[in-house]
């Protein structure tokens, strides 16, 4: 993969999968970073028509290094790990009931009072940076001097503006009362800040052959993005990316970090429904490897799709999906991958993995488990 820096000319407006229509005290919700639909549909308007594309990302980048969502299992900066785990000793493992059918529960090896929890996660970093994210991967733990936010380092890379935007009525200069008035929010990224994205070698190739500097739309009102070839960000990855499959061969307990939204998604009874992990991965209580999540509020993202027959090939908008957000951990008994990268996998699941969606990458969990 070859990483690409995406550096915002202004603000970005990237509308979310939340319907709505335009009328007094309307607002359009936004999302950020984009999803592999909107990255992706940006890139293809540079390249020949039907060319298939490969992304991984997006993250964000900073001074030519890699942030990743922090991970969500820590209650400041103590890992949260499922009640199998926890010494056999522990009050919690031995007095705690609960539903076998469903993950475990999980909590911190010691307590953690809500005070010391909110004063601890204001200080802290919400992107981690490539060094940080090796650290963990290697040894599934993170460091206070690591979660510690540098003073010149915003507890956000981004700031939200409002915008109104207004529709005149026809032959006036009258704005139209109700029905063309709607309010929806820009990003502006701090400077120094960029989005990161990964394409294939096709791709890139096509990217290269292209006259320089290279530019292009991102989300709506025509906002447009600088792309700059970052070879720096190629050696990064691929230090991360070693270390994952090192633990993903190894079969001892594990945890897979969610690097990008992760759709999972299954038909039943002809509907398609999502959940916040893996079909494949049956729960222990199945004989299966999954034991516990730490996740948050679903994603909803609005796909598009061709449609050959009726359309000639056009884009439509497709059903709308849930995603597990970036940064959920995921524990394991072993390893296990996604049944949409083998070779079998239905030609959707492809695609969405083409697109960059549900990317693990796996941590190092045997000093974890006591």
């Amino acid at each position: 993969m070859y990483w690409y820096r995406l550096t915002p000319l202004d603000i970005l407006l990237l509308r979310d999968a939340k319907p709505f229509t335009p009328g007094e005290r309307a607002w359009a919700g936004s999302i950020f970073p984009p999803n592999g639909h909107t990255l992706a549909g940006a890139i293809r308007s540079l390249l020949p028509k039907d060319q298939t594309i490969t992304l991984a990302g997006p993250l964000l980048c900073r001074e030519q290094i890699l942030y990743f969502p922090r991970p969500l299992g820590f209650v400041g900066k103590n890992p949260l790990l499922p009640l199998k785990w926890h010494p056999d000793d522990s009050p919690l493992k031995t007095q705690m009931l609960w539903d076998k059918t469903q993950p475990a529960p999980l909590a911190p090896l010691k307590p953690v009072s809500p005070a010391d929890k909110k004063r601890e996660e204001k200080r802290f970093r919400s992107w981690l940076p490539t060094e940080v994210m090796a650290k963990y991967l290697a040894q599934g733990q993170i460091e206070e001097e690591d979660w510690r936010r540098p003073e010149d380092e915003p507890e956000k890379p981004w700031v939200t503006e409002s915008r109104p935007h207004n529709s005149i009525e026809a032959g006036t200069r009258q704005v139209k009362d109700s029905d063309g008035y709607f309010v929806e929010n820009g990003i502006r990224l701090h400077k120094d800040w960029s989005l990161a994205i990964a394409v294939d070698q096709a791709t890139h190739q096509q990217l290269q052959a292209l006259p320089q500097p290279l530019s292009m739309r991102l989300g709506g009102e025509g906002h447009r993005v600088t792309l700059t070839y970052e070879s720096a960000l190629d050696r990064q990855w691929q230090t991360l990316q070693t270390l994952s499959e090192q633990n993903s061969k190894q079969q001892k307990m594990a945890i897979a970090y969610l690097m990008t939204p992760g759709i999972f998604e299954r038909g039943q009874q002809g509907v398609a429904t999502c959940r916040p992990y893996p079909w494949e991965w049956k729960l222990t209580h199945n004989n299966g490897p999954f034991i516990s999540m730490a996740t948050d509020r679903a994603i909803p993202i609005s796909p598009r799709i061709r449609d050959r027959k009726r359309h000639h090939g056009s884009s439509i908008p497709g059903p709308q999906v849930f995603a597990a957000p970036p940064g959920t951990l995921y524990y394991l008994t072993h390893p296990q991958g996604l049944f949409a990268d083998q070779d079998n996998a239905p030609r959707h699941l492809k695609q969405t993995r083409q697109l960059g969606y549900s990317h693990l990458l796996w941590v190092n969990a045997e000093k974890l488990a006591v």
